[in-house]
Parts: C-alpha cells; structure tokens; sequence
C-alpha cells in the first residue's frame, strides 16, 4: 500500500491527504468561503516552522490572516472565549484549527461560540444541541498523528470552575476539510510521537471494545489498530521515516471517526487526571490503558481475538493482546505509573466520582462502580503494567 500517493476523500468529511498539501491551502480556504481566516493552534506550536509555512502559503494566495495561540495542552474555557473575542474584533470569516488534539480542539470550540452570543457550556455534550443558525466554515489540520480530532466537531475542553474537562460540539458543525499532511509531523520529536501515538492506538482499542452492532465504526477501529500496530514503532524509532507518518496519520484519522461509536474508561478518568493536573492527554492515555483493558477483560469476549488479529499476534488470547499492548508501550518508551508522569497520589476517590460522569465512562464495555474506579486509578498510580 502507498502510504505516500495524495488522495482526495470525502468520507466522513473532505480530506486532502498526501506529502505536501498544506500548499493547497489558499485554494481550499476559498473553496471553504474563507479570505480572512483566523488560524487557531496551542501555545507549543505557535513558534513552529509549519505555522510560518501556512501563514506564508495563504498569503502567496491573497488571504490575509490572524493567529490566535493562546490554547493550553488542556484547553480551558477562558481561552476559548479570548478566542472568540479575537475572532470577532479581527472581522474574521472561518477558522484553521491546526496543531495537535489541543490546537484542533481549541479551534473547533471557538467556531461553535464565534458567530452565535450562546456560552459555551450550552454546547456540552449531555445537553443536546441548541438551535444556531450557522457556524463559520472551519478546516482542520492535524500535526500529530495521534487524536483524531479532525474529522468532528467535538472538543474537551476545561471547565476552570468546577476543574473538570467536558466533551463540547454540535452536529451542525462539520469541517468544511482535513487536510493530512504527513511532512508537518516529520519534526514531531519521539516522545511526542510515542504519546500522540499511544492516544490514538487507545481509540481504536477502545471505540472497537464499546458494546453495541456498529460495523461501520468496528472495521475502521480494526483498521486503524492493523496500521497503528504496524507503524507506531516505527515512526518513533525513524522520525523521518515519511512512509510510517503517512500510515500514523490515516491510523489516527480512521480510529478518530471509530470512536464516534463511543470511548470507555481510559478516557473518562484521563480527562479529569488531565483536568486537574495538566498531564498531556495521549501519555495518560497509555499510563492507564493497561489497567483499564484488565479491568474490562470479563466483558470482552468476542471482541478481543479481531484485536489480536489487526495486532499481527498469532496467540489471540486475552493475555496475548494485553502483553502486547505493554509490550509496544514499553518499545515506545511509556512510563509505567501515573507518579512517573507527575500525578500524586491521593484524590482517587475524587478522581474517579468526576470520571463517572464523563460520557466515555458510559460506553465503556463493562459498568464501573466509583470504588472500582479507584481501584483502577491506584493500580496506574502504583504498579502500573
């Protein structure tokens, strides 16, 4: 398979994926009805080489632009409404959301406040959708091949109030494209390409767990684990192998559009880990995804010998894909415990109270009681895998 030809889709929104197609960008701004574009993205990314390339491809083209690069790795409310705030007084008319899972999150829930007077919260998930008559096109463009984030409109964003992370969106509020382009990950240093990574290995492992006949979200979780499995060590180990970030970032892409089927219990307590200590998303992630699949192993029956399979394993037992698992974690040089990444211990019951009522915590393949929860969260504290 060439990981490497362009390739124009159009499922589940545009993509444009290949080697060099951020130069396209201009045309697909105009295309989107966007001449003046706001170009959302984290703090971490907001010195980096491919943001110079953007601004400079969209003004070869005609656009002028602005950028806003006040996301945290953990977006929280208050920047999204700076973001707004921007968007407004700049006279912008859509929005580029590029960067890693923070980057595109903060940019998707800035396009759901910019054009309406509605707060932010009025978009949480759990909430329905609230009558808007439009939001401003929006394109989205991962640098990370690890999320999934560019295909949707959701994004978790940190409630500062209550120091708990809340999933936000709207089904009126698509992006206009993707565009994956495997040359901007090739500068993504290891550690970050090995928790990028890990996040999105944990979306196809958990959307393809989550109860239920969905056959379509199924066989691209399976895909995107036979790719990540593949091609994860190998973009670690060889940076600058471009075949492997192609194959990283259609993985990433596909297991994203899966977990729409729903997430579990790694996200659930992640997200409120994250919420209250600031840990990067895709390392939580991969901390505690060893715990959590022991914990789920009684109701994967039936679910865990497609895995093992995509995984490449001729031993498909339960045990054979959980010391896989640990396995490619430890190859790609994860830590063991949730205090080797800098979370104290203390709080679980706490912790895992505010994970309950995630909704991830509701597809999760077998219930969890609060002090199962804890029991969850003390294991990744102390022993890990």
């Amino acid at each position: 398979m060439n990981h490497l030809a362009p390739q124009d889709w159009s499922f589940p929104v545009p993509i444009a994926y290949g080697p060099g197609r951020l130069r396209e960008m201009a045309d697909h701004c105009r295309r989107a009805g966007m001449i003046r574009p706001l170009i959302v993205t984290d703090r971490g990314s907001a010195s980096l080489p491919f943001l110079d390339d953007l601004r400079g491809y969209l003004a070869a083209g005609g656009l002028e632009s602005a950028l806003f690069s006040g996301i945290s790795p953990n977006p929280r409310d208050t920047e999204i409404a700076a973001g707004r705030a921007q968007y407004r007084a700049g006279g912008h008319d859509g929005i580029i959301a590029i960067g890693g899972g923070s980057g595109m999150d903060g940019g998707k829930a800035i396009a759901l406040t910019a054009a309406n007077d509605l707060d932010l919260w009025a978009f949480e998930f759990e909430q329905g959708s609230p009558d808007v008559a439009g939001f401003p096109p929006l394109i989205t463009i991962p640098t990370t091949a690890g999320t999934g984030a560019e295909t949707e409109s959701t994004a978790m964003i940190t409630d500062t109030g209550k120091a708990m992370k809340w999933c936000v969106w709207h089904p009126g509020l698509k992006p206009s494209l993707a565009l994956l382009d495997p040359e901007i990950t090739l500068g993504l240093p290891p550690h970050l390409t090995a928790w990028t990574g890990a996040d999105a290995l944990v979306h196809a492992i958990e959307a393809y767990s989550v109860p239920g006949f969905h056959p379509l979200c199924d066989g691209l979780a399976l895909e995107a684990l036979r790719l990540i499995a593949r091609w994860l060590p190998v973009a670690v180990e060889q940076p600058q192998n471009l075949e492997a970030r192609g194959a990283m970032l259609a993985g990433s892409c596909l297991a994203g559009v899966a977990f729409m089927k729903g997430l579990g219990l790694v996200h659930a307590i992640s997200h409120m880990v994250g919420a209250e200590h600031d840990t990067q998303h895709g390392l939580t992630n991969a901390v505690l995804l060893p715990a959590v699949l022991r914990f789920n192993a009684p109701a994967l029956e039936g679910r865990i010998v497609p895995m093992a399979q995509a995984a490449g394993l001729d031993d498909t037992s339960f045990d054979a894909f959980h010391g896989w698992v640990c396995a490619v974690l430890d190859r790609i040089g994860i830590p063991k415990t949730l205090a080797e990444i800098g979370v104290p211990e203390g709080g679980a019951s706490r912790l895992a109270q505010k994970a309950l009522q995630d909704s991830a915590a509701a597809t999760n393949p077998r219930a969890a009681s609060a002090s199962e929860v804890e029991t969850i969260l003390r294991a990744a504290w102390r022993t890990g895998r």
